[in-house]
């Protein structure tokens, strides 16, 4: 590993710290103002095995002297001590001297990248697995009053004809072209380049804007990039950044579209996305998480956020809990999911979130108390307020 220490003090925490760890603190033993740790960690063993078995060592106080160190020195004891929290703790410290957008993903402003973009300009959406920027251009289009002059194209085998007509035809009259997945077309990737190359300033209408997404792909034509306006869509990471990420696509005035229902409303939407940001993170662990990796999109959501409105509407005044699991947990997200044990996987957690518990006041989610319910008595929150206070 490169560590070298010339201390050689057997390890005192030897059944519970790693002899790669105490051999680090012995070298930061030799730094500065962390002279005496080792001996400090002899004398109080036990305090600091309390702060070793701690859930969160990076909120927790250093034992004596050393909870007196700068927050950046208390990193490296925490490097030392319990590596897999320094990442962490590192968010802590970036997001105490820097600020919280420093570490929290942030949502492509649409209206600045158009504000700097040109009808010879295309703008590109670089794409990571599960995200779809379909939504927010569509919302963008209609806050630009352009929904009806915006024509959507999905690329692929024998597309290129229909795309190429479309994109000469928005050029002439002023419209906008949205070319989806443009890495599943990679033959007529070039002549996209022509095309656009060939766009005469002084002759396309002024509105014009191409708009395109794809995957990383070495076969997408360098020169679009290089002149092109460059978006990278990335999905969330964390269950509030999830959250934050679901209720930024809705405003007020669709919140309280539920006619006569907004509480039943409110309540189950807050479900619905802690429910879509569990099975999200769930990703990442891999075969713990499903035995089959799955790309759920934004979609699958708005598409259960719009039947949640339409059926709670439709059976009013009950809850149609049969008609919502069925639609969410077998067709929506389910229709994704290929093992059976997935599919029971999921239908398990959406009966956590979507049931008529969630409609009580003080509901929890979890036995720590930490993720609760959309509280009906706060149900007159607006969508920013609710969203800053989600755990």
């Amino acid at each position: 590993s490169g560590i070298n220490a010339e201390y050689g003090v057997d390890n005192v925490g030897e059944g519970w710290l790693s002899d790669r760890s105490w051999t680090e603190l012995e070298c930061l033993n030799m730094v500065g103002d962390f002279v005496g740790i080792v001996d400090t960690f002899k004398d109080h063993a036990d305090a600091f095995r309390v702060y070793f078995d701690s859930s969160e060592p990076h909120r927790a106080p250093l034992p004596g002297k050393w909870e007196e160190l700068t927050k950046f020195q208390k990193l490296l004891i925490l490097k030392c001590i319990r590596p897999d929290k320094f990442t962490n703790a590192m968010q802590d410290f970036i997001a105490s001297n820097l600020g919280d957008q420093f570490i929290e993903p942030q949502t492509a402003d649409l209206s600045l990248v158009y504000k700097d973009s040109s009808p010879t300009t295309p703008l590109i959406f670089v794409l990571s697995v599960g995200t779809d920027p379909a939504a927010d251009l569509y919302a963008f289009a209609e806050e630009m009053k352009f929904s009806k002059k915006l024509t959507a194209i999905s690329l692929g085998q024998g597309q290129g004809p229909r795309a190429e007509a479309m994109m000469r035809s928005a050029m002439e009259r002023g419209r906008w072209v949205f070319f989806q997945n443009c890495h599943l077309a990679p033959s007529w990737m070039s002549s996209l380049e022509q095309l656009i190359e060939n766009i005469d300033p002084d002759k396309v209408h002024r509105d014009f804007r191409l708009w395109l997404t794809s995957m990383p792909t070495p076969k997408f034509p360098v020169a679009i990039l290089q002149n092109g306006s460059k978006m990278t869509v990335e999905p969330p990471r964390g269950v509030k950044a999830n959250l934050l990420r679901s209720y930024a696509q809705y405003n007020d005035e669709f919140l309280t579209s539920c006619t006569g229902r907004d509480a039943e409303f409110k309540a189950l939407l807050f479900s619905l996305f802690m429910f879509n940001a569990v099975i999200c993170e769930r990703r990442k662990f891999g075969s713990l998480g499903f035995n089959i990796p799955y790309d759920f999109t934004t979609g699958d959501c708005n598409i259960c956020v719009s039947q949640l409105n339409m059926f709670l509407q439709e059976y009013a005044p009950q809850v149609p809990l049969k008609v919502l699991h069925y639609t969410a947990g077998d067709i929506n997200f389910g229709g994704r999911v290929t093992d059976d044990w997935d599919r029971r996987c999921i239908n398990t957690i959406l009966y956590g979130f979507y049931n008529s518990e969630v409609l009580k006041e003080d509901h929890v989610f979890s036995e720590s108390g930490i993720y609760t319910n959309f509280l009906t008595s706060r149900c007159s929150r607006t969508t920013s307020s609710t969203s800053s206070n989600c755990p």
